[in-house]
């Protein structure tokens, strides 16, 4: 499979592309990283270098790739990050475009907006105030899979999100804006037990609820997010099927976890908890939801 990864980039550190592109590897993919900035870390340290990329640098990037003719081998587009709401067109022209050349192509969204803070904080954005509008408007209906956490599924559909049929409620509010795929990631909800962590999966097939143990760190690391994104897309561009790609993907971002929780570290540890990426041995199990298709 070959997929086109439209997100920020790090020096340092596990976001963005830089927590997608060496799973999607792992798993087996040919992945063409187009970068929205270029940063020297995450902006949750106490100082970060380096720049926004622009919207212009990015369509120059994906046309350069356009004119190599291989668009019509890419499988997928995944994107996250954006930097600012010019990027955001741009990512939805380059989806477009790659649909165009492959009409079986997938656009998959990671909505990266911000998150509940995870020690039971209000949390809030991190991007800039018009994000939450371009991606309500613009980049999800455009989208045919969607990765929200529990905060942004609330930012894109105005809906409360506390217990489990407020969440199957609002993933199908934002299911009929146009992604047939919404999984809902981080859920920590008031009807659920706090000392777990849950990914929702909807479409127009049912719905699925998976649940881990929480690891607690000291640092919760950023890009958790824009790896699990990628690891669905990875595992579900080859089975077609949403449980068996929810299953691996939390499987392995678990593994994933208990590495840095070992090591202590900040960042993930993605390059220590390389194999559980394609082959992770923990097996937390899909529950199917009795909702109505």
């Amino acid at each position: 499979m070959a997929i086109l990864s439209i997100q920020s980039h790090v020096a340092y550190g596990h976001v963005g592309n830089s927590a997608a592109v060496f799973p999607l590897q792992r798993l087996g993919n040919e992945v063409w990283p187009v970068h929205t900035v270029h940063f020297s870390n995450h902006t949750g340290y106490e100082t970060v270098r380096g720049t926004v990329l622009g919207a212009d640098l990015v369509r120059d990037t994906v046309t350069g790739i356009a004119e190599r003719g291989v668009l019509g081998r890419c499988d997928a587009v995944l994107s996250g990050y954006l930097g600012d709401a010019a990027i955001g067109h741009a990512v939805v022209e380059a989806a477009a475009l790659a649909k165009d050349r492959n009409p079986a192509a997938v656009y998959c969204c990671d909505p990266v907006m911000g998150d509940h803070d995870a020690t039971g904080g209000p949390g809030g954005l991190y991007v800039k105030p018009d994000i939450p509008d371009l991606m309500r408007e613009a980049v999800v209906p455009q989208a045919d899979i969607t990765t929200p956490n529990q905060f942004e599924l609330e930012l894109l559909t105005g809906l409360p999100c506390a217990t489990l049929p407020q969440i199957v409620a609002a993933a199908d509010a934002l299911r009929a804006r146009g992604p047939g795929i919404v999984l809902v990631t981080s859920v920590r909800r008031d009807d659920g037990d706090p000392e777990r962590i849950e990914v929702l999966a909807r479409t127009a097939e049912g719905a699925w609820l998976i649940g881990t143990p929480r690891i607690r760190l000291s640092h919760p690391p950023t890009g958790s997010g824009d790896a699990f994104a990628a690891l669905f897309l990875g595992h579900w561009l080859k089975s077609r099927a949403v449980p068996a790609a929810l299953e691996q993907a939390v499987n392995a971002l678990f593994a994933v976890f208990e590495a840095t929780a070992a090591a202590g570290e900040r960042e993930l540890s993605l390059i220590t908890a390389q194999d559980a990426l394609a082959a992770p041995t923990r097996r937390f199990r899909c529950e199917a939801l009795a909702v109505p298709a």
